[in-house]
């Protein structure tokens, strides 16, 4: 399958991500992602005008965001522009792309903007009122701690399910620190060279705004509250849980930050391109749900969907990248497909950039884009799991356009 729709080469952006309670914790994140996408634009020479459909991605409310697509395309200048708010947990990247892809496939939509945006910090506590419950009082939650560690269908906590699925296959402790390992280096693969390879699509050093976006309150030179691990170091770490085998080492860390990107028509692709002589197809999706507390094995039959909706093999691709919020996450992937978990990843991934959910599929999808564009062509692959025990899956295809 190949869809109509298109990526327009260097037509997308993600800032750095700062570890929860940083740098970017005081910033609402849709007017954040907003102020970031109006200047992003303005660089690409992407006039807001030319916009008529919007995606808006995120999992953690924020004041106002009840508005949604709205708001934001009315912050970026595209007054005209509607569109959906959607939120599919850690997924919501990848199921914004597709409803994008979707509207431009059906006529309805020539030039969309999708974008992703999340703050783990600072997360709302939410009431509930109930007036017939006893003495007239309600229930409550904190957004992100209460549901970090509780599914309302088993009442198991995320880490849980790791642990479930290290234990169902037999993974232990040390094969996840090896592959930490693996997955810092190729991180630090990205940073080299004064960030060259995150600069193709992210703007450094980044300045932070302050809340009223009328100057800059500090700046990033990269992204924040990055662990470096060590053998030395993760040998030391004790598992999170009793008997369980993931460490805190083995895991990512809640973050913030925004990512964004345009999907046109071919012809429009190549106006708003980088690089008009690069083509960005999409070429299949995929969606799975996998047993109750079993969420990182959801990846292995999402990514099959979407590779047979390609008419492709998991060895055809040229690259790999995946959500993995957990170490656990590639070691049964790679096992289950017969890929090699240390060819993943080969810039980065959320195990250690962070993850703040809405945008994290969406940065890894860039990196997958412009892995496969220095490679001068190819087809890849990027999975993630989500909460629920579900994921998606994506293929694309980059290629000379002549």
């Amino acid at each position: 399958m190949s869809f109509k729709a298109e990526i327009p080469y260097g037509a997308y952006w993600s800032t750095p991500f700062a570890r929860w309670q940083g740098s970017l914790a005081g910033l609402n994140s849709v007017e954040f992602a907003a102020h970031v996408a109006k200047k992003e634009m303005a660089k690409r020479k992407i006039e807001p005008e030319e916009i008529d459909f919007g995606v808006l991605g995120l999992s953690v409310v924020q004041h106002h965001s009840f508005y949604g697509v709205p708001w934001f395309t009315g912050m970026i200048g595209a007054n005209k522009v509607g569109g959906p708010t959607l939120s599919q947990a850690c997924a919501t990247s990848v199921r914004s792309l597709l409803a994008a892809v979707q509207e431009v496939e059906v006529g309805m939509a020539t030039n969309a903007i999708v974008a992703t945006c999340d703050r783990t910090s600072n997360g709302p506590h939410l009431y509930y009122p109930n007036p017939s419950g006893p003495g007239g009082t309600g229930t409550h939650e904190d957004w992100v701690m209460d549901n970090f560690s509780c599914d309302p269908l088993g009442g198991h906590a995320m880490i849980d399910t790791a642990e479930n699925v290290a234990k169902r296959h037999q993974v232990t402790a040390e094969q996840q620190h090896d592959l930490v390992l693996r997955r810092t280096e190729q991180y630090l693969t990205s940073t080299a060279d004064n960030h060259a390879f995150q600069k193709r699509y992210m703007t450094l050093p980044f300045d932070v705004p302050d809340q009223r976006y009328r100057k800059t309150a500090t700046t990033m030179e990269g992204d924040e509250g990055i662990t470096i691990s060590t053998a030395e170091g993760l040998a030391k770490l004790r598992p999170v849980k009793d008997g369980g085998t993931v460490t805190y080492g083995a895991q990512t860390h809640p973050a913030d930050g925004n990512a964004g990107m345009m999907v046109t028509t071919s012809d429009k692709a190549r106006e708003l391109a980088t690089d008009a002589g690069i083509r960005i197809e999409i070429l299949g999706f995929g969606l799975a749900r996998a047993e109750l507390a079993y969420m990182p094995e959801a990846t292995i039959p999402a990514a099959q969907r979407a590779l047979d909706a390609a008419d492709m093999k998991a060895s055809e691709m040229d690259a790999i990248n995946s959500h993995n919020p957990f170490a656990v996450n590639d070691i049964v992937f790679a096992s289950a497909t017969g890929v090699d978990a240390n060819d993943m990843n080969n810039y980065g991934c959320s195990l250690i950039w962070g993850h703040p959910q809405g945008p994290t599929g969406m940065r890894s999808i860039i990196e997958l884009i412009e892995e496969l564009a220095m490679r001068g062509g190819g087809t890849g692959l990027f999975e993630g799991c989500a909460a629920g025990d579900t994921a998606m899956a994506v293929v694309l295809k980059v290629s000379d356009r002549s």
